[in-house]
């Protein structure tokens, strides 16, 4: 148990059952994006209920801010441990996603059965991709504003978007970018050149293609449950200030194989925009447009393991270990070389969109009336209503 500390706030005696039950509540309720659910669990455990006080949860939400994955899920999963041990963070985390997951599931089987057969609501998602669209760019903003903190970091990310056009793989680039910003912040130059030297070599050496994203031709195959599942953990373990950095990685391992188009792509995030969850349950949708339930289940699986696994494996130390100067300093560049890829991926979703689209003037027009509104509305509740109105306007204008 973690030392309550003078104010005597400490989790309350629940059953396996009811503790579960508990965050099932939670997930149930969790409407509205990270800081909505955020906010909720804060009101109720800390303000409420008193299993934490709140300072404590304040470093606590620091920790997993640095941490990639789902913050409120990853809070959901620590409190769980709090409360009784690694079998309750584990029985705290599903319950907490298991509402949104069956939403997500339903809702790719209905699309997956009745996408073909019905032109209004294939002019329905024609407005839900024109907003998420907006919806999308005005995340990467937003992230953007908050880890593009310097000069070297703006020019991280912008090496980084110029190395994905190129073709330069996300895995040279994102480590590369650490050790760069590493080297700058502590003046080792020797570091920075180190870290570009072998990004440029090993570039040059794998580059395969202009999108530096897709596989070779020999990884051109049917979806697998491990591909599937890898693809998930990939976007688990990159998932740098927000669900939406981990968009870039799904994709590369999905739409750019070939299993799913960047139109469903669009119309899953647009999904996870207005379903009970966490954000990234985008990602279920796609397996399944990849791989059925099965594919679904292990795109899922591999999607939020690392935001159970940071908890549940490094629980006594974790503050210790993110407040290492050392990691955070790396995790920044990280981070801003993810702001590089998410940019070039927008673009890339934003052409495909156009591409796409029976009628350019009303998606132009619903994609700059959604960014109007989520710029200017600031709340938690705007993406789900220019969503929801958006698919609207599609399928009276075009259906």
């Amino acid at each position: 148990m973690v030392d309550a500390g003078p104010s005597q706030a400490c989790p309350p005696r629940l059953t396996l059952t009811a503790l579960f039950l508990r965050f099932l509540r939670f997930g149930v309720f969790a409407f509205g994006g990270p800081v909505a659910q955020i906010a909720m669990i804060r009101r109720e455990l800390v303000d409420e209920e008193r299993w934490i006080d709140s300072s404590r949860f304040n470093r606590l939400l620091a920790v997993m801010q640095v941490l990639p994955g789902p913050e409120a899920h990853e809070l959901c999963v620590h409190m769980g441990i709090m409360a009784r041990g690694r079998l309750g963070g584990l029985l705290a985390g599903l319950g907490f996603m298991l509402p949104g997951l069956v939403l997500m599931l339903l809702a790719a089987w209905a699309y997956a059965e009745l996408a073909g057969t019905s032109p209004v609501l294939a002019a329905l998602f024609v407005g839900v991709q024109a907003t998420v669209l907006a919806i999308i760019a005005r995340a990467v903003h937003r992230i953007g504003e908050h880890i593009l903190t310097s000069l070297s970091l703006w020019i991280i990310m912008a090496a980084t978007a110029v190395a994905t056009v190129a073709g330069v793989s996300f895995w040279i680039v994102l480590p590369a970018a650490g050790f760069c910003y590493a080297g700058v912040n502590s003046g080792r130059w020797w570091l920075v050149v180190l870290a570009l030297s072998a990004a440029t070599s090993t570039g040059l050496l794998t580059q395969s293609n202009a999108t530096g994203f897709a596989p070779p031709p020999s990884a051109a195959m049917a979806a697998t449950t491990l591909a599937l599942f890898l693809a998930g953990l990939k976007g688990g373990l990159l998932t740098f200030g927000g669900a939406y950095t981990a968009i870039p990685f799904v994709r590369a391992d999905t739409v750019d194989r070939g299993w799913t188009t960047d139109a469903q792509f669009l119309d899953g995030v647009g999904l996870a925009n207005v379903l009970p969850a966490p954000l990234v349950i985008f990602a279920t949708f796609v397996g399944w447009m990849s791989g059925g339930l099965v594919g679904a289940l292990a795109i899922t699986a591999g999607m939020f393991l690392p935001a159970f696994a940071f908890s549940m494996i490094f629980y006594e130390r974790l503050e210790r270990v993110v407040e290492d100067q050392r990691l955070q300093t790396f995790l920044t560049g990280v981070a801003a070389a993810v702001v590089g890829v998410i940019v070039v991926t927008a673009f890339q979703l934003a052409e495909a969109a156009v591409a796409d689209t029976p009628n350019l003037l009303l998606t132009t027009a619903l994609f700059l009336v959604g960014l109007v509104v989520v710029y200017f509305w600031k709340s938690g509740y705007s993406a789900p209503v220019v969503l929801v109105t958006g698919a609207i306007i599609g399928a009276i204008l075009l259906g």
